[in-house]
């Protein structure tokens, strides 16, 4: 599963949301703090680990 961040419009609070990226633009995310669905998905950044090849 992926975290995605999201800011709420209404009460301009930025929250974490997990779900599968199979998912992701069919999930309707709600703010946590105050119900609304008025919310927007931020760019985030991300790091990934992968084995080095010899």
């Amino acid at each position: 599963m992926s975290q995605y961040i999201y800011h709420c419009q209404d009460c301009n609070k930025e929250f974490t949301h997990q779900h599968h990226m199979a998912d992701a633009g069919k999930v309707e995310v709600a703010c946590p703090h105050c119900g609304s669905k008025l919310v927007h998905q931020l760019v985030a950044a991300f790091s990934a680990v992968t084995p080095k090849k010899s």
